[in-house]
């Protein structure tokens, strides 16, 4: 299973790499243009982490165009931000988002949701 993690810094996408590694491929990109571009080039991950404040391409417009894709429309997302309003919640959920974690966030809860989405697949 390969997981594809998202984020400007790289402090976080490493940390987020190093744990979810121990369970699963872990593959980091640093924006959402970077991300899109990798996965037309053939790599298609089985989850999707990203954050929303990004250079190039934020994980607002990430979503909207993975899901309007159709080759990887299925793939389930996690936001991770440190955006905390209900309004970004509802709007990554509205754009197709299977989750919404806060940074700072506990990395062995961000396992365990990875886990459930992966299970159900």
């Amino acid at each position: 299973m390969k997981i594809l993690v998202i984020d400007d810094k790289k402090s976080l996408s490493d940390l987020v790499a190093q744990f979810l590694g121990q369970s699963y491929a872990v593959v980091t990109l640093e924006n959402g243009l970077q991300a899109l571009t990798w996965m037309q080039e053939g790599n298609i991950p089985d989850l999707i982490i990203t954050d929303l404040e990004m250079p190039e391409m934020d994980g607002f417009e990430l979503l909207k165009q993975v899901r309007q894709s159709g080759v990887f429309s299925d793939v389930p997302i996690i936001v991770l931000s440190c955006r905390d309003s209900s309004k970004d919640r509802i709007e990554c959920l509205q754009l197709g988002a299977d989750d919404y974690m806060v940074k700072p966030f506990n990395p062995e809860e961000l396992l365990i949701r990875v886990d459930k989405l992966l299970v159900r697949q």
